[in-house]
């Protein structure tokens, strides 16, 4: 039975390569996006709009760092941490009613950011899950040494 070679230790000054298991990667955006609202809340005075362009970099980072056996929860995760995201910049008038009212408007104003991440997420999921079949189908194909 052979081995698997140890990975390198990553050069000075590249990126970070995390991997995250699923709930990792729900973790992590949900608190992004929750921290990005307040952010968005506190600086821009609840703009809709800048939470949503910060909403698509996290998209793109959740669907990179996520484990090779997880892929599939990135595109799922991420359109309930926009909703969490969501929680500090929606308008409310107070209360639980107003809160949920808020909420419920901006996902339907701002539906397009919701889809758009999703879709972003999905699509590097899908050609990282088609890199890895024909990683996969590329070994199997070599004859054993």
């Amino acid at each position: 039975m052979r081995r698997p070679v140890p990975e390198s230790a990553p050069a000075a000054g590249s990126m970070p390569n995390p991997r995250l298991t699923g709930l990792g990667s729900g973790l992590f955006c949900a608190v992004v996006m929750f921290l990005l609202g307040g952010v968005c809340a506190l600086l821009f005075g609840a703009s809709l709009t800048a939470y949503g362009v910060l909403f698509l970099p996290v998209c793109v980072l959740t669907a990179m760092w996520v484990r090779r056996g997880d892929l599939m929860t990135a595109p799922v995760v991420v359109p309930i941490a926009f909703v969490v995201g969501l929680l500090p910049v929606a308008d409310s008038d107070g209360g639980v009613a107003g809160r949920l009212m808020g909420l419920v408007t901006a996902l339907a104003t701002q539906a397009v950011w919701l889809y758009g991440g999703t879709l972003i997420a999905g699509l590097i999921v899908i050609a990282r899950r088609i890199r890895l079949v024909r990683l996969r189908r590329a070994a199997g194909a070599r004859p054993p040494v």
